[in-house]
């Protein structure tokens, strides 16, 4: 038996691979580019939800893109062996809810709806299958919410630090990524979407000041203070949405996750290598 990876070169797909090739399964990874295998991990090139070679045998799916290109793709594909499904979703699917913008409330429906179209599509194999919903997710260099803010900051020597009393809980990619690894062989997490979120909340500001202090070199602290926040808002339409989450808690309840899961993710101490890609 087979276990096929969507989304292998994402940053949760970087620290499941090695967990994946210390089992005894073969691995086949997707990525729509080339990439060299590696022990235990074969790599195919593909996306969803079209171009996904044939693989045999599969039991289980872990896959880290859209929901609705991999609900789709289930909907049709062939799989007699009816594999644990494993995917990610966002806790933007509650957070942005009940956002005043309305391309964040179609988002926050979006996911919902593609969460309930997995669903669908996995009863149709009679598969098993969980959903987490993480909170903004570091720790690779590959993400693009706290890294291009440091990779910039690197560049210019200057860290834009906004006020926000917001809480935050960065979850780290590793920590996702055992989660992921720790639902697929839980029984007791079929069938459920569990929350996932940082060890640590706390303060966007603080959260913020901690991304410069990681940094491998010195940068100018520039302060943006509320009231620069709210002119911001009003005389740039497209910054309504992310500066007025600052003041907005961003969080997730680990409580159902860690009891079914066992997973303790760590609270949010980021050094200089979170901030760099993998080579």
């Amino acid at each position: 038996m087979t276990v096929l990876v969507f989304g292998a070169s994402s940053q949760v797909g970087h620290y499941l691979l090695p967990l994946l090739s210390a089992r005894d399964e073969p691995v086949v990874a997707l990525s729509r580019l080339p990439h060299e295998d590696s022990a235990g991990v074969t790599w195919m090139t593909g996306s969803l939800p079209g171009e996904v070679p044939a693989v045999p045998s599969v039991s289980a799916i872990f896959s880290f893109g859209p929901l609705s290109l991999l609900a789709a793709w289930l909907s049709r594909a062939d799989l007699p062996h009816a594999p644990r499904i494993i995917a990610t979703s966002s806790m933007s699917a509650e957070s942005k809810r009940a956002s005043d913008v309305p391309a964040e409330r179609e988002l926050a429906q979006s996911l919902r709806d593609s969460e309930a179209m997995l669903a669908a599509a996995c009863s149709r194999h009679g598969s098993d299958w969980t959903v987490l919903r993480p909170t903004l997710v570091y720790g690779a260099g590959l993400d693009k919410s706290l890294t291009p803010i440091a990779q910039r900051a690197m560049r210019t020597r200057l860290f834009p630090l906004p006020a926000g009393r917001g809480l935050r809980q960065p979850v780290h990619a590793q920590d996702l990524a055992r989660a992921a690894l720790a639902a697929c062989d839980t029984a007791a997490a079929a069938m459920k979407i569990l929350a996932i979120g940082g060890g640590e909340r706390l303060p966007a500001r603080d959260m913020f000041a901690r991304v410069r202090r990681s940094l491998p070199v010195d940068t100018v602290p520039l302060p943006l203070p509320a009231w620069s926040l709210r002119l911001a808002r009003r005389g740039v339409p497209g910054l309504r949405g992310p500066l007025g989450r600052l003041e907005v808690d961003l969080i997730a309840d680990n409580a159902e996750m860690t009891r079914l899961l066992g997973i303790q993710p760590r609270p949010f101490r980021p050094d200089a290598d979170c901030w760099r890609a993998p080579a």
